[in-house]
């Protein structure tokens, strides 16, 4: 049964990652474009349907009128003449009148001073509006629509001067209205579906648009990584193309820049190699006449001894740097057990004493190049030695995809604000500000790091102080022996 609650935790932790990347794409550029491209069609779709709405309802009103109009004239002339004949049957006629289904109809002679409605007697000159009834009464033929039982009508007054006489007749508009109402549901879901229809285009018109800007980002992305070699490729549209020409001039130019800038750092260390040796060289010889010096100079001695070792270490660091940027360094991988290797590096280098513990066991082996663990571990072990009041513990551990080395020391840690800047060439923490290093040891360390697939970063220890560590991709064996194409 746990196995099988596994995938489904597995599928409720991607819901909320495929929600936030919805979101994410919303408040973007095409986010912003499919909203646009919404309300367009929305208010396009709005604007269209309330124009139509508006003209078909005067249409079907006016033509219901019209029809209303002639027919109540016709009852009227019938009227005229039957009620002229015989107005004691007056009743009797404006029953018998032929109105529409739903329709009514009452008669006012003066004379008589009576209304006469159909039978039965469902609708009275009570229902009928009071201006319409007033003004008719006045000798003044009228219209007015009203709701009668919930249910509109249009009624119509004439006045019939032969008889002394009125007539008013009322005509449902229950079938305008139903039309109106199907074509008002109509209009609502053709608004909706050109809303969403318009959406639908904006989301594909700004895939399009969007593509050129995802091909800059992905450009932009694989030469932060360090591939200065990658351009974008040429455009048809003229302005993507100008756009194209110059990032790609851009990156010529912050190539350029960048291998000026290493072939100088490269060419002034080899410059300085020979120097620096022959000075080291008769520091050498110096020494073993230190002890005919004064005091004084004992001590100037081994200042210039030490400035001339950390001037020498400076070179090679920057020789190192140089062969790393250019990528140089001949790559010489072996299956090795990384704990094994880093215990045999602490030891080799005096740093026997320090605790060491892993997690893997003696089987463990991943494919790694030695000499890049080594000077990792080394220059972590002299850090520590340097800056931190030494190393207190080394530990290697490791899962199915990655290794790690962390080295902890006795220092007082390294600032948040900082941890980043120190893996930076020539960068010194707070701590080490007045130390003897030259500065590039972390730096060094952060490019062996990614070369080996991985990274390096700092925490804090458990004890307080700075615990760096780096990250190693795991290779299997059988990467070893991939045939050459």
């Amino acid at each position: 049964m746990q196995s099988q609650s596994e995938p489904i935790k597995s599928n409720q932790a991607k819901v909320p990652s495929t929600l936030g990347a919805f979101r994410h794409n919303l408040r973007g550029l095409r986010g912003r474009m499919v909203l646009y491209f919404s309300l367009s069609a929305f208010a396009a779709a709005v604007s269209l349907s309330i124009v139509t709405y508006a003209s078909t309802r005067a249409y079907l009103l006016d033509q219901r009128s019209e029809l209303a109009t002639s027919q109540a004239i016709n009852n009227a002339q019938l009227l005229r003449t039957l009620v002229g004949v015989n107005p004691q049957d007056a009743g009797d006629i404006v029953t018998n009148i032929r109105t529409e289904s739903g329709g009514y109809a009452v008669l006012y002679l003066n004379e008589q001073d009576s209304f006469f409605a159909q039978e039965p007697l469902r609708f009275t000159q009570s229902n009928l509006p009071t201006d319409l009834l007033t003004k008719t009464l006045n000798g003044t033929s009228s219209r007015q629509r009203f709701e009668f039982n919930g249910q509109p009508y249009e009624a119509l007054g004439i006045s019939i001067s032969a008889i002394s006489g009125n007539y008013f007749e009322a005509f449902p508009l229950t079938d305008v209205e139903r039309t109106l109402n199907t074509i008002r549901t109509t209009l609502t879901f053709g608004i909706i579906l050109i809303t969403i229809a318009g959406g639908i285009f904006g989301f594909s018109s700004s895939s399009s648009v969007l593509r050129p800007l995802r091909r800059v980002a992905s450009v932009a992305t694989d030469i932060a990584s360090g591939g200065l070699d990658v351009r974008l490729e040429d455009e048809r549209d003229p302005e993507l193309s100008r756009l194209a020409d110059s990032f790609n001039n851009m990156v010529d130019a912050v190539q350029t820049r960048i291998q000026r800038e290493t072939r100088f750092a490269s060419d002034v260390s080899h410059e300085l190699r020979s120097p620096i040796t022959a000075l080291a060289a008769s520091v050498e010889v110096m020494q073993s006449r230190r002890d005919d010096l004064s005091d004084r100079n004992k001590q100037a001695f081994d200042i210039i001894a030490s400035q001339v070792r950390r001037f020498d270490r400076t070179v090679l660091d920057l020789l190192e740097l140089s062969r790393l940027d250019a990528g140089a360094g001949k790559t010489q991988e072996e299956i090795v057990n990384l704990a094994d290797l880093v215990k045999r590096v602490a030891q080799r280098h005096g740093f026997a004493e320090i605790p060491f513990s892993s997690n893997l066991d003696e089987n463990d082996e991943t494919v790694l190049d030695k000499r890049r663990i080594e000077r990792i571990v080394l220059n972590l072990l002299e850090n520590a030695r340097d800056h931190a009041g030494g190393a207190t513990a080394i530990s290697v551990t490791g899962d199915e995809r990655e290794l790690r080395i962390a080295v902890e020391d006795a220092g007082a840690g390294v600032a948040q604000s900082e941890r980043e800047r120190i893996f930076e060439r020539f960068a010194r923490g707070t701590a080490s500000k007045n130390g003897t290093g030259s500065g590039l040891g972390l730096a060094i360390v952060q490019e062996h790091a990614r070369a080996l697939g991985g990274r390096a970063w700092v925490e804090t220890s458990t004890s307080g102080g700075a615990k760096f560590i780096v990250s190693i991709l795991r290779q299997s064996s059988t990467e070893l022996t991939k045939p050459m194409l």
